[in-house]
């Protein structure tokens, strides 16, 4: 927590006093990692081209936002995460992005995250983005959880303006802010917007990506399937097969892809967190009815059991961590 002593305006507080004044800009919240009483951070809020910012380090090991705190302070903003020393996790919407220093995360504060720090030596700037203007300016809704790294132009341009705001303090200068924040969005947009297909692709992909989209949404249900999706899809079941045998799978692997990815993502959670919690409630959790049917289909897709899940991890290219091949990306 030495870092504060070279920060202008950033003094140590307790727990309480830290708490306090971070909870207006990410709401409510939960820490873990050492004792109440050997907390030690600081904080300082920013201007960022006219933008609300936090500039944050703590000695807490574990930041969280539970259902429970989404519902009752009822957030609608989305931040962008400025990892600008040290290494964190941030988990989000079944996915697991781990930053560096120059890396940006984009989360959903309307959804549950957690963010995992790996030592006291973690700073991370974070910007306040309301939802409204933010898709106003993107034109689409982006999705919490996902990553982008330092060495892309767009990464590289916007961290130099967040570095700039904390070594001037963050002072707004009001004629100039206007013109930047477009600026940050249209930063923004360019790292988190989705690859736009060709129109007539895109009107080809249409019902497939909605069918993919519904699925996403339900494939927890133990009893969902491909009958259940074609009926909420308004279509035949023959016809939806025939949408995923264009893409050389079926609707029930990518069902059991999806289940699959989540065990495994929610495997390593407990693994880094020492959680404890059974294996086979992450197995029910994931919408496996049988346990000996998830370990096997879980052997088949990863080449070991559950339980001797290990932590090696394939980065996607968006920045989301998916452990071995994920059928659930084909034909996105």
């Amino acid at each position: 927590m030495r870092q504060s002593d070279n920060v202008p305006g950033a003094e140590k507080t307790d727990y309480e006093v830290w708490s306090t004044l971070l909870r207006p800009l990410y709401g409510r919240h939960s820490l873990e990692g050492g004792e109440l009483n050997t907390f030690s951070g600081w904080l300082r809020r920013l201007s960022v081209c006219g933008l609300t910012a936090v500039d944050i380090c703590c000695n807490a090991h574990r930041f969280e936002r539970t259902h429970r705190d989404i519902r009752l302070d009822n957030r609608d903003h989305y931040m962008a995460v400025f990892q600008v020393a040290g290494r964190s996790t941030i988990y989000q919407n079944d996915q697991c992005v781990q930053l560096a220093v120059g890396d940006i995360a984009l989360v959903d504060v309307a959804r549950p995250v957690t963010c995992v720090s790996e030592d006291e030596s973690v700073r991370r700037l974070s910007l306040d983005l309301p939802r409204r203007s933010l898709i106003s300016h993107l034109g689409f809704e982006p999705q919490g959880g996902t990553c982008s790294r330092s060495g892309t132009a767009a990464g590289r341009l916007l961290y130099e303006v967040v570095l700039d705001a904390i070594k001037e303090g963050g002072s707004p200068f009001p004629p100039v802010d206007s013109f930047m924040q477009l600026a940050v969005y249209a930063l923004l947009g360019a790292l988190f917007a989705p690859p736009d297909p060709t129109p007539s692709a895109r009107y080809a992909n249409k019902l497939f990506m909605r069918i993919r989209g519904l699925i996403k949404d339900r494939f927890a249900d133990p009893d969902f399937g491909p009958t259940e999706a074609a009926a909420e899809a308004g279509i035949s079941l023959r016809y939806l097969q025939k949408l995923f045998t264009q893409c050389g799978s079926t609707c029930t692997e990518f069902i059991f892809s999806l289940r699959l990815n989540r065990a495994a993502r929610l495997l390593e959670r407990r693994k880094l967190l020492s959680t404890g919690e059974p294996i086979s409630a992450i197995a029910y959790d994931c919408g496996f009815r049988d346990y000996t049917h998830f370990a096997r289909k879980f052997r088949h897709r990863f080449g070991h059991s559950p339980g001797a899940h290990s932590r090696k991890q394939v980065c996607a290219g968006n920045g989301a961590v998916h452990p071995g091949a994920d059928m659930s990306r084909e034909c996105a």
